[in-house]
């Protein structure tokens, strides 16, 4: 794959618009650092996004929405939560919600968690975009895992040279650091990342205590640890599965649900936590997965299956 660098216009965000809705993500920027942006009702673009970035565990990700209307139809707000978006959005506040139960997003860009991170982003290369595919996009910043966030275009083409089709260059990003993360918890605000709004400037804003997340929890993107278990017994690496265990295949071995009949690493990572969602739903008191090849996006897969066995 080749990446273009494209400067921040028209042409820029049609040709961005047009590999989006095929399911490929573009790198574009934010008042924060460059995105990673894919549709984030597309299953298999957010895994495309894991792959592009390397060898990643799959984290919630941030979903921008265009406005606090967007953002509703996605999550459910309170009235704090409501006050703090009509404060700081659009701009560099990420908040975390509940999920509504007919939330369009793909169960891999919030990791299987009941809640979601979304954010109205201020910079006008992603609101044109946003608006350019009509689409929620999942973006984590634009670099390969490990690697220190971008907040310019040759910094992506740095880390990600040939694994994304299409940077949107518009300079240097402002605030040069990451949004904020914060949730509304115990009639307080808990900042679970911080970033550019202080904690100053969030309890000014509607008065409620502020602290900041000291659990091992995962509630939001970039907080690794142990957050999806599906409450039963686990066994990796199958080769076969038992009538008490609910099956979770792979390629030849289907199981009662197949991550990839095709073995395609891509759609098995679009799939695991609707897999994992089925499999806890199911009256079969045990799971089994079938092995998974532990290359490129297989290595994030047998991480995030590791951690649901724990």
């Amino acid at each position: 794959m080749i990446t273009e660098i494209c400067p921040y216009g028209e042409r820029a965000i049609a040709r961005a618009a047009l590999l989006v809705a095929a399911g490929q993500p573009v790198a574009v920027p934010t008042e924060t650092v460059y995105g990673l942006a894919a549709d984030a009702r597309d299953s298999q673009a957010v895994a495309r996004i894991y792959a592009a970035k390397g060898r990643p565990d799959f984290n919630p990700l941030i979903v921008h929405a265009s406005d606090l209307r967007a953002a509703e139809a996605l999550g459910l707000f309170g009235a704090a939560e409501r006050a703090l978006a009509e404060r700081f959005w659009p701009g560099p506040l990420t908040l975390v919600v509940p999920r509504r139960e007919d939330c369009a997003i793909a169960s891999i860009a919030t990791a299987g968690l009941s809640t979601i991170a979304l954010r109205v982003p201020g910079h006008r290369a992603m609101q044109a975009l946003l608006a350019a595919t009509g689409a929620p996009l999942a973006a984590p910043s634009a670099n390969a895992s490990g690697r220190v966030s971008p907040t310019r275009a040759e910094h992506v083409r740095a880390s990600l040279d040939g694994r994304v089709a299409l940077v949107i260059d518009d300079g240097a990003t402002s605030a040069g650091v990451e949004s904020t993360i914060a949730r509304v918890a115990d009639d307080g605000i808990e900042i679970l990342r911080p970033g550019p709004v202080t904690a100053e400037m969030l309890s000014e804003s509607i008065g409620l205590r502020v602290t900041s997340h000291v659990s091992s929890e995962v509630v939001a993107p970039g907080m690794l640890a142990s957050h999806y278990a599906p409450g039963k017994p686990v066994r990796l690496g199958a080769t076969g599965f038992a009538v008490s265990e609910f099956g979770i295949g792979f390629g030849d071995l289907a199981g009662d649900y197949n991550l990839s009949a095709g073995g395609d690493l891509v759609e098995a990572a679009a799939n695991l936590f609707d897999a994992l969602h089925a499999a806890a739903a199911s009256v079969k008191a045990e799971i089994a997965v079938a092995a998974i090849p532990d290359e490129g996006l297989g290595a994030a897969i047998n991480d995030r299956l590791a951690r649901a066995a724990v």
